[in-house]
């Protein structure tokens, strides 16, 4: 939750090759007070299965920058294996690993908003926006 004086973040994914949410995929929190100063790790958290966060870390006072790290490979491989199995007589595909082992997303935020990232993935693509 945001006060006058932090932001919030939140976020989901959406796997857009199954259009289903993407569960089980590691989350990480970083944030700034500035462009120019150090990163500072501030945990993380796993996407349910309706694939949310909903246990991000709080921002510290000040944080001026974000960074949500997802590290999809894991949940890639394991999805390319689960469809690969179902469909046993279709042509095999040729790049079964993850294109995009992690995806790193850096923002701007602003004291007392809320910002929600959405990020919609498939094995060979990704897209992010400010949601609500």
């Amino acid at each position: 939750m945001s006060t006058s004086a932090t932001a919030s973040v939140s976020t989901h994914i959406l796997d857009t090759s199954i259009g289903r949410p993407a569960e089980g995929v590691a989350v990480h929190l970083s944030a700034r007070p500035g462009r120019t100063a150090d990163w500072q790790a501030l945990g993380g958290s796993a996407t349910d299965a309706d694939g949310r966060c909903k246990d991000l870390p709080a921002l510290p006072e000040g944080t001026t920058h974000v960074r949500l790290d997802f590290a999809v490979e894991p949940y890639l491989e394991e999805s390319a294996k689960k469809q690969a199995d179902a469909q046993q007589d279709a042509p095999a595909n040729r790049d079964s690993g993850a294109f995009f082992p992690e995806v790193a997303i850096t923002f701007a935020v602003e004291p007392g908003e809320h910002y929600h990232v959405p990020l919609l993935l498939n094995p060979f693509g990704y897209s992010v926006y400010r949601g609500s």
